[in-house]
């Protein structure tokens, strides 16, 4: 099965042997499709993080 990666550096998705370093990359994904709404899913994600309760200090 192929590993598609999304290179933040570059913004765009990234397959195979010659892609960007891990410091740069979102993933691993399934599919291309997938890989290319990393930043949107990373987004989402850091929304229910901030928003969740066991993870909220009271200020």
């Amino acid at each position: 099965m192929s590993k598609y990666w999304y290179c933040t550096k570059h913004s765009r998705v990234e397959q195979g042997e010659d892609i960007c370093p891990p410091i740069d990359r979102l993933g691993p994904y399934a599919s291309e499709e997938e890989a290319s709404h990393a930043l949107e899913k990373a987004e989402e994600r850091n929304q229910e993080w901030d928003n969740d309760p066991n993870w909220n200090d009271a200020k």
